[in-house]
């Protein structure tokens, strides 16, 4: 088989990129490298489904003009394919004093991120839209929606092979080498000069290579000779879910006021397609990139991660918000304790334990969330061929047609396709 491009992953971000490639260059073979049997089985298929505004990111970043772009890209591509969604809204909201000063700082970002609608509200118009959830003031942002990532994703999918594109699952990249020319060969070389293996020992021939692996970014990364860095660590992040007679209780999206001194959003409530409600994530360290389960354990992921220099510079800096986020993993009650900041109706008897999902964080040597996009290649025959998107940081499900096109760009430019 052989390929102009092939790209490595099919994930949300993998298969939007997959889908514009092919859409800018009908003329060329493409093709989707994924080792599982199905699509987004990872990230794309467990994260919280949220259709985010774009109101946390650094005004001017790259995070804060996709999110806003591919807002509005995704619920335009959700009503051209008859993908449904709901826009529920979100409300971030103050319980404390304190937390009113970096509530108003976040609406003045939002603002400066173009995000449409946003509000602050008093408790009274709280409890209009929200009857059981209690707070001093909120941001209120009406066109946050949700949507069933893992079927967006398909339909890029689906996109792609309509357009002549060829997706091969259950393959999983182990070797990435350049062909030997022979004899009979032109002066110029081959024409597919790449060499991918798979761990079955079955092999493609591609002129580029484009790498969206997500949790496995790092060691694709390594396996074409390129940077180990920045490396992945994997946190697993435990929902719990309301039992389905007190769902109720939660119209739209409730989120706290993110601490900046920390690196994850904290425990909101979020409603989902199937009427179901997520409570939480929260943020522990998984003992296996794809460990779903407490017990979930790989000796391998394991000592990657500790014996990186970078997670032990994180964790000392974050000690105590470390350790109580494994105080709440283990125990239901101190998890509903942060619920009940919002809801107070919410008893232990309430909730249940729910899904996880692990996401896949970049971490630079010196221990720093690695918090925007990183491409790279790498030199020699194989590493000027490849561009490898080793971050796509949340919200990439929200971003992915926007990211999508940067990626094409990029590819462009790279491969002067």
């Amino acid at each position: 088989s052989t390929f102009d491009v092939a790209g490595g992953g099919a994930g949300i971000v993998g298969l939007a990129s997959a889908r514009e490639l092919v859409r800018r260059h009908p003329s060329l073979a493409f093709a989707v490298l994924e080792k599982e049997k199905e699509l987004a089985h990872h990230q794309s298929g467990h994260n919280s489904g949220v259709i985010h505004s774009g109101i946390y990111y650094t005004p001017g970043s790259l995070k804060a003009k996709l999110c806003v772009q591919g807002a509005a890209l995704c619920y335009e591509y959700c009503d051209q394919k008859g993908i449904p969604y709901k826009q529920c809204g979100k409300l971030i909201v103050a319980v404390e004093q304190d937390e009113i000063p970096r509530l108003k700082a976040l609406y003045e970002r939002g603002l400066q991120n173009n995000v449409r609608g946003l509000k602050l509200i008093g408790t009274k118009e709280i409890q209009a839209k929200e009857p059981f959830c209690r707070g001093l003031m909120a941001l209120d942002s009406p066109y946050t929606g949700i949507v069933n990532y893992k079927q967006v994703a398909q339909s890029y999918a689906e996109d792609f092979q309509e357009a002549g594109g060829t997706i091969l699952t259950d393959f999983e990249v182990t070797n990435m080498e350049m062909a030997k020319e022979s004899s009979s060969e032109s002066a110029d070389g081959l024409k597919y000069p790449v060499i991918v293996r798979n761990s079955k020992g079955e092999e493609i021939y591609c002129r580029h290579i484009v790498t969206c692996a997500g949790l496995y970014s790092d060691r694709l990364s390594e396996i074409s000779g390129c940077s180990p860095e920045p490396r992945i660590v994997p946190f697993r992040g435990d929902y719990l879910v309301l039992k389905p007679e007190k769902c109720y209780m939660v119209k739209g999206n409730i989120y706290p006021v993110p601490n900046p001194r920390f690196p994850f959003l904290g425990f909101h409530f979020t409603p989902r397609m199937d009427g179901s409600v997520w409570l939480g994530p929260n943020a522990v360290l998984a003992f296996k990139r794809e460990g779903y389960k407490l017990f979930d354990f790989s000796t391998g992921d394991f000592l990657d991660a500790v014996t990186y220099s970078g997670l032990w510079k994180l964790v000392l800096r974050n000690l105590s918000y470390g350790l109580s986020e494994m105080y709440r993993a283990c125990f239901l009650s101190a998890q509903v304790k942060q619920l009940q900041k919002f809801i107070p109706e919410v008893t232990i008897n309430d909730v249940l334990r729910g899904p996880s999902g692990v996401r896949a964080q970049a971490l630079d040597s010196d221990g720093n969330l690695v918090d925007d996009f990183v491409f790279d290649g790498g030199s020699g025959d194989i590493g000027s061929r490849i561009l490898h998107v080793r971050n796509a940081p949340s919200p990439a499900a929200t971003s992915s047609l926007a990211i999508a096109k940067m990626i094409a760009d990029e590819v462009k430019r790279r491969f002067e396709l």
